[in-house]
């Protein structure tokens, strides 16, 4: 069975006789994002992040830097995400998936991995698993369904948020020590 795609006035919906689930708009959806990190932020400040980067991966970091760092990365979320939300475009697409990318995405995969290498709990590890993994999987099914960003261009924005995460962690966390 074929397919159609239908542009209205913002955004791309798809409609497919085989669809068992509808998928919410990447307008409405891209709004879980920022949800999703105020919640995180709040499980690493309760969870004390910075004296965990300082005491057990040995980084440097103290909760002017945390305030900071989260305070900019919020406003770039919501200015990427109001952006998206009121005139969507592929250029502007491809900003989000590459910042979100690397502050929900990869950073969940830095909570889980660390977790497993020290043997106990990252501050963050719940909100990432729980919220920031199955937000980052929907958002993405829905960019590629939608046909927001094409397979290849997704998989490149993906690539550029993982360097752009460790450029953040290089810096944020060891201040570019090598």
């Amino acid at each position: 069975r074929k397919e159609s795609a239908v542009m209205t006035n913002t955004t791309l919906e798809t409609t497919s006789k085989r669809s068992f689930i509808q998928l919410p708009a990447f307008r409405k959806i891209i709004w879980l994002m920022p949800a999703a990190y105020l919640l995180h932020i709040v499980e690493e400040y309760v969870g004390n992040f910075p004296r965990w980067v300082t005491e057990d991966v040995h980084g440097t970091f103290n909760y002017i830097g945390f305030d900071l760092n989260n305070v900019m990365f919020m406003v770039v979320l919501l200015t990427l995400v109001t952006l998206n939300y009121r005139k969507p475009s592929h250029v502007k697409a491809i900003a989000l998936t590459v910042f979100a990318s690397a502050n929900i995405f990869w950073d969940a995969l830095f909570h889980l991995l660390a977790t497993l290498f020290f043997g106990y709990y990252s501050p963050g590890l719940i909100t990432a698993m729980l919220l920031y993994y199955p937000i980052s999987i929907l958002v993405g099914i829905v960019i590629l369904n939608s046909c927001i960003l094409n397979p290849h261009v997704f998989a490149i924005a993906l690539a550029g948020g993982l360097v752009l995460f460790s450029l953040v962690v290089w810096y944020g966390l060891f201040h570019f020590a090598v």
